[in-house]
């Protein structure tokens, strides 16, 4: 039992973190609840299975600390904004097996405080439950470093994308290169003679640093997007 002390040091017991746990597979969802049921620091306030259940959990329980899983149903990233507003108090762990980077990076944004591999040791969880309790961060050791590397990857292409900045009339040009259209098809869609499209693209290339036209898609599609998530659909007996 944690215990905490009054202003005439007389020891008290501190009372115990609440917990909430979502996750859709059962098996997995029962195990975990099992666990920190025996450990009197804390108590759990709610299972539930699914994102909408987990907003509807941190409204009605409150609890000091709610794990999600990635791929269960619903809009987690939805749900970890709206938790963060309802909730602020609320800190949040993606408890997941998917060691992935933009993944990771996307759920941070979004108001997670901790991302744990569920392929770690039970320990990895107590860790971060502890860490984020007192307003850390907390990402298993072994992902930390393709996170960092990450993050600055993204930086980076930030920066690339400020330094970028089309103008509307590069936009609607690299627009017609999505729907592959050619030159002369351009300056009919864009009231253009050829030799002022040819123009334009001349600067884009130099503008985004690349040579062909498909390189001009390739990198107007980054710049659009820095990361697309799509959530990976889970397997039968995966976790």
């Amino acid at each position: 039992m944690a215990t905490a002390t009054t202003s005439d040091n007389t020891a008290v017991a501190a009372p115990p973190t609440r917990i909430a746990f979502v996750d859709d597979h059962p098996t997995l969802l029962m195990g975990i609840a099992a666990l920190f049921s025996s450990d009197a620091r804390y108590a759990i306030v709610g299972t539930e299975s699914s994102a909408a259940g987990a907003v509807e959990l941190a409204r009605s329980g409150r609890p000091d600390i709610m794990t999600l899983d990635m791929s269960m149903p619903g809009d987690v990233f939805a749900a970890i904004r709206s938790i963060s507003e309802l909730s602020p108090l609320t800190r949040l762990i993606i408890f997941t097996a998917y060691a992935d980077v933009d993944l990771a990076l996307q759920a941070l944004d979004a108001g997670a405080n901790a991302f744990v591999l569920k392929g770690r040791p039970s320990e990895d969880l107590f860790a971060a439950i502890e860490t984020v309790k007192t307003g850390g961060l907390y990402v298993s050791p072994d992902f930390s470093a393709k996170l960092i590397a990450g993050f600055r990857n993204r930086t980076r292409r930030e920066r690339e994308r400020s330094a970028a900045k089309l103008s509307s009339r590069e936009q609607q040009l690299v627009q017609c290169l999505f729907e592959a259209k050619s030159n002369k098809e351009i300056a009919r869609a864009l009231n253009l003679t050829e030799k002022t499209v040819k123009h334009y693209m001349t600067n884009l290339m130099n503008k985004l640093k690349v040579k062909s036209r498909l390189e001009v898609v390739l990198a107007a599609q980054r710049l659009r997007a820095p990361y697309d998530i799509e959530m990976p659909n889970r397997a039968d007996g995966d976790i």
